[in-house]
């Protein structure tokens, strides 16, 4: 249930994120200064579409893979948390290769990608523990 529960945390991050791109919202409350920049880049769209947008079908699918691994006919499927790991391993990669862009390519930070990175990241190791409990 924590991993639901950050997915959710992560979805309204990825949300904010996407309606900057589509112009919902001005400017991004961002306390580091690099959110716009980051969020302007030509790295800011991946296949055609916004970061921000992947990430909030991203965040969906966790939270309903961890939903679902709470409710009683998969509680105790243990492949349901390899699911998870899966999805939240690759959820590292692509956060790690972001984080990269933003040190090395872009030279800015933007504090709501460094949130969802790490919102990712607990619920990676919540998963890996998961699913090794569950053997």
């Amino acid at each position: 249930m924590i991993i639901a529960i950050l997915a959710l945390v992560g979805l309204f991050v990825a949300v904010y994120l996407w309606m900057f791109k589509l112009g919902i919202i001005g400017s991004l409350s961002c306390k580091i200064g690099g959110c716009d920049k980051v969020n302007t880049s030509p790295w800011a769209i991946f296949l055609g579409q916004p970061v921000a947008f992947w990430g909030v079908l991203y965040y969906v699918g966790t939270f309903a893979a961890a939903y679902a691994s709470t409710l009683e006919r998969f509680a105790a499927d243990r492949r349901a948390a390899l699911l998870l790991v899966v999805l939240t391993g690759w959820g590292v990669l692509f956060s790690g290769y972001l984080t990269y862009l933003e040190a090395a390519v872009i030279h800015a930070w933007c504090q709501w990608c460094v949130v969802s990175a790490i919102i990712i990241c607990i619920m990676f190791v919540l998963a890996v523990w998961e699913w090794r409990r569950a053997k």
